[in-house]
């Protein structure tokens, strides 16, 4: 643990095209076991708490019908908008383009690392004459190579993956660039299986890929992500406003941030509460949980140091703490966190609880137990709008399939194709994320994002109430400023969404201990 930072401390700072309904059938004896098990999971996921440990999480029910398989290709690939755009397009010579080669991308699919891919030139003529043939050719290879290694069948599997570098393409468009992220997933997925254990678990099975990323290209992306999109900063925005809020009148505020990782959302904060019409608070401190693996703490006090003189110029004065342990049923605690007599206190979790949602969601209830323990006045609770935790493998990956082409495609509206941004949001943030809900089972995975609808309930459980948030103007502000349509917003049950052409991607919500609840 770490001593307090003040204004006293100031420091300087293949070939063919794939018929995936009679794929599916080959590739595992249990497939009619999983189709008749898949209307009862479809009504009862929701109401799920602890999943089997029993059940082979690899071996999802996953059959469709043909017009089910097409409404999810529809999903991913609007075919309509490209017959439209193919319409209107000047002549297909004038315009050059550059794509990747087949032996190339599989080379670096092997390798997992985006900085060796080659770019080659190749006409756009004959890649549009293809474009949405491909499309959908890549994505029933992909949904195809999920159900092999979701049966472990690991020869198809492999096989399947090896077509998938024909179209998959990290420099090309949104398509082609989500399915690179998620070849790469099933390629470690499917190393796992080759090296599973003599317990046949995935979870602590040896794989020889390595992270994609280092920590520091990680944040990278995270900046980027946060300068470029809106997704980042309407969790801040829709956060910042119910502190501010429910802060109205209290002169001593302390926000315990849950995850900290960096000092983004803070500045914003700071200002808002510096130009509150009763004045400033008398003080302000924070304390950043950031774990025991976290190693970028100079770095992060380094940065709170200068938003601690930055406060103290505008007349605020502003305390930093950091807790270099994560969260646990004994964590926090009001002897680590230091609480002071009369001040006000507000957890704020930005993407981070999420994390902390296992199999049997005993973590999650002790971290939330704990926290109400301390009697906030404010719990701020910010995640992924998506079901990406549950416990069949295929499920899993439609889902996530489906959530973060829409994710891709805003992207795509909003930085051209050869954006050094773009590529670096996509490798350095979406990527590893894309893999670890893809590769991994057990404690490996750590991505376990849920509906917002799952969330309340697992709230509610635990003694808290929805404060209804009231920044939807500010959320419309927000918006406009990064000039893109196609971005969504909406209120639900006292929560704010964001999403992109009505898929919801983000979740913002405020919370207060039920005072009904038991203690």
């Amino acid at each position: 643990m770490k001593g307090w930072l003040s204004s006293s401390s100031m420091t300087p700072l293949q070939d063919g095209t794939l018929s995936h309904g009679t794929a599916i059938r080959r590739f595992c004896a249990a497939r009619a076991d999983q189709e008749q098990d898949q209307g009862e999971w479809d009504d009862a996921f929701f109401d799920i708490e602890t999943w089997s440990s029993s059940r082979d999480s690899s071996s999802p029910p996953c059959s469709w019908a043909s017009c089910e398989e097409t409404n999810f290709i529809d999903s991913v690939i609007n075919t309509s908008l490209c017959d439209e755009v193919n319409e209107d397009a000047p002549p297909v010579q004038d315009l050059p383009m550059y794509g990747v080669s087949h032996e190339s991308l599989e080379e670096v699919g092997n390798s997992l690392d985006y900085s060796e891919v080659p770019l080659v030139p190749s006409g756009l003529a004959d890649i549009e004459a293809r474009g949405i043939n491909e499309g959908l050719e890549l994505v029933h290879l992909l949904l195809a190579c999920a159900e092999a290694v979701g049966c472990r069948d690991t020869r198809l599997a492999a096989s399947t993956l090896h077509r998938i570098w024909t179209f998959a393409n990290p420099c090309g468009d949104s398509l082609q660039r989500v399915s690179f992220c998620f070849a790469m997933g099933l390629k470690s997925r499917l190393s796992l299986l080759r090296n599973i254990g003599i317990t046949g678990s995935l979870t602590g099975a040896v794989t020889n890929d390595g992270p994609l990323v280092t920590r520091e290209e990680k944040m990278e992306g995270f900046r980027l992500l946060y300068q470029t999109t809106p997704y980042i900063a309407f969790g801040f925005m829709a956060a910042n406003e119910a502190i501010c809020q429910a802060a109205r009148g209290k002169d001593c505020l302390h926000i315990i941030d849950l995850g900290m990782e960096h000092t983004l959302q803070w500045p914003s904060l700071i200002r808002t509460l510096v130009s509150r019409s009763e004045g400033p608070p008398k003080l302000l401190r924070i304390t950043g949980i950031c774990g025991a693996t976290f190693s970028d703490l100079p770095e992060l006090n380094a940065g709170m140091q200068a938003i601690i003189n930055e406060a103290n110029a505008l007349g605020m004065p502003v305390e930093f703490r950091a807790l270099e342990e994560a969260p646990s049923p004994s964590l926090p605690s009001i002897d680590q966190l230091q609480l002071r007599e009369g001040e006000v206190v507000f957890v704020n979790s930005i993407m981070h609880l999420h994390k902390y949602v296992r199999e049997n969601r005993g973590s999650l209830k002790a971290i939330l137990t704990a926290t109400k323990k301390l009697n906030p006045a404010l719990v701020t609770v910010v995640e992924q709008d998506a079901n990406h935790n549950g416990p069949f493998f295929l499920a899993r990956f439609l889902e996530s399939l489906h959530y973060y082409s829409a994710i891709f495609d805003s992207l795509e509206a909003s930085l051209p194709r050869a954006s050094a941004q773009r590529l670096k949001i996509e490798k350095c943030h979406f990527a590893e994320e894309i893999r670890n809900i893809v590769a991994y089972e057990g404690c490996d995975r750590i991505e376990r994002h849920e509906r917002a609808d799952q969330w309340r309930r697992q709230l509610g459980r635990a003694g808290f109430q929805v404060v209804g948030l009231k920044s939807m103007s500010q959320a419309r502000m927000l918006l406009s400023v990064y000039g893109c349509e196609g971005y969504s917003l909406a209120s639900e049950k006292g929560c704010l969404l964001l999403g992109w052409k009505g898929r919801p991607i983000m979740w913002a919500s405020a919370w207060q201990v039920n005072p009904l609840s038991s203690s």
